[in-house]
């Protein structure tokens, strides 16, 4: 099993830049970028290719919509060119309320548009004539003065993999249909195969095999005694994935929990956040949804919570150490990095 990071540049660029470095010499596998509506998910890995030599850059997610399936492979050629073949391509649908509410882009049909731009990115890069008769890309225009081009850049003699950041069963069975890789949230790895089963599916549709899907989940690791101090502080992040990351219709995250178990308190939770009683949507979070959730207490709770992730089936751990100083998180990754070693040398 894999450890992974996430990082951004915008608050503090000099330290964000040295927990990468640090990570990297830790033996940190990759690190991974996002983007809402914020700073984009690109432009940091660009910056972090120059400041380091081995670790894996990728994005988790690049909104698809956002951007043209063929400006993705332009982008995606030119990081995986500066980095050494190091990028790795995420790619998600987000919901419509950034989709429409901020790129005024249709959200509909999600699934479609993510299943052609994986197919043309990966047409894009192979050095081919991008000719593609799709749903909702047609390229070139038909009745246009558009040409089939081909991408100017070289061609990927390592192809760039490209990994799906999905929730819903449909868009599970795509990822394992199509994804080199799947990047997870609002997950549990007591409860994975609400994941996996149609991520099998979908991979036995394809004719191709479960394992070879890179797996990437994981949460906060915090490291301590009092594991009261440890729980409290993640509840109101849980509150808001429940409550606000959606509408009160289309919430993925809220279904995602729900699929897991939590249906009554994902609803009770939703209803409180939605009339603004965020504080009781939050002391409804019971402990151990936060533990589930999460790598949390002392050393010997925190390897078995590693053990769960990888009797799950998780191959990439992908972490994001707390601490009051960058020195106090990079000894929580030390701890862990440690920690999967011992566990993966069992």
């Amino acid at each position: 099993m894999r450890v992974a990071i996430s990082t951004g540049l915008a608050r503090d660029r000099d330290a964000a830049v040295r927990y990468v470095v640090e990570a990297e010499r830790l033996g940190v596998d990759s690190v991974w970028t996002s983007e809402a509506w914020g700073t984009d998910a690109i432009t940091p890995l660009a910056y972090l290719a120059a400041r380091t030599d081995r670790i894996k850059l990728g994005t988790s997610i690049m909104q698809v919509g956002s951007r043209s399936p063929a400006l993705i492979a332009m982008t995606a050629a030119s990081l995986a060119g500066l980095s050494d073949n190091r990028f790795i391509l995420g790619l998600g649908t987000s919901g419509p309320q950034v989709m429409e509410g901020w790129h005024g882009v249709r959200f509909d049909p999600p699934l479609t548009r993510l299943r052609e731009t994986v197919d043309i990115v990966r047409l894009a890069l192979s050095g081919e004539r991008v000719q593609y008769a799709g749903k909702v890309y047609q390229l070139p225009l038909p009745a246009s003065e558009g040409r089939a081009l081909r991408l100017a850049a070289e061609p990927r003699m390592v192809p760039v993999p490209i990994y799906l950041a999905t929730l819903g069963p449909r868009s599970l069975e795509l990822a394992g249909m199509v994804a080199d890789g799947w990047i997870a949230s609002s997950f549990m790895p007591d409860h994975a195969e609400a994941f996996f089963e149609p991520m099998r599916r979908g991979a036995e549709r394809a004719g191709r095999s479960f394992d070879a899907i890179d797996r990437v989940a994981g949460g906060v690791v915090a490291f301590g005694d009092d594991l009261d101090t440890l729980i409290a502080p993640r509840k109101p992040g849980f509150a808001f994935e429940i409550g606000a990351m959606g509408s009160a219709r289309q919430n993925f995250y809220k279904q995602a929990y729900a699929r897991q178990g939590y249906a009554s308190l994902a609803e009770r939770v939703q209803a409180l956040w939605l009339k603004g009683r965020r504080d009781e949507a939050a002391a409804l979070i019971p402990d151990e949804f936060v533990l589930q959730a999460n790598l949390l207490g002392t050393a010997q709770m925190v390897r078995q919570r590693v053990r769960t992730y990888r009797d799950a089936g998780i191959t990439t751990l992908h972490v994001s150490p707390v601490g009051a100083t960058l020195e106090h998180r990079l000894e929580a990754l030390a701890s862990l990095v440690a920690l999967v070693r011992e566990v993966e040398a069992e």
